[in-house]
């Protein structure tokens, strides 16, 4: 008899989220999840806050194949023309936690 195969109902990006949270929290950030189901599409998935970098609107991504959904085409511009960014993030490296320090780049992904 074979045995069962578990598989995970988290797919990639909800994986690399838990990631970026408990990277971020090590670096003295708070970190809420936003959403956490697919009927809340178009909002960023993390609200990130810092004493010294402030708010901030994270957005996970896959690394590959990564694609804004209509809904965030909609919403994220909304959110810049109200002076508010959205980064995205595709991992929890160094380099990708270092992109909050600089301007939001949700659009240079649109290239």
């Amino acid at each position: 008899m074979d045995r069962p195969t578990i598989k995970s109902k988290k797919g990639p990006e909800a994986i690399i989220q838990e990631k970026i949270v408990d990277k971020l929290r090590r670096y003295e950030w708070t970190t809420f999840r936003t959403h956490g189901n697919e009927y809340q599409s178009g909002f960023p998935d993390l609200y990130a806050m810092h004493r010294t970098y402030g708010a901030r609107w994270i957005e996970v991504k896959n690394p590959v194949k990564y694609e804004f959904t209509p809904a965030q085409l909609k919403t994220f511009p909304v959110f810049q023309s109200c002076g508010v960014g959205v980064w995205v993030l595709t991992s929890d490296d160094d380099s990708e936690i270092k992109k909050l320090h600089g301007p939001a780049n949700w659009f240079v992904y649109l290239l």
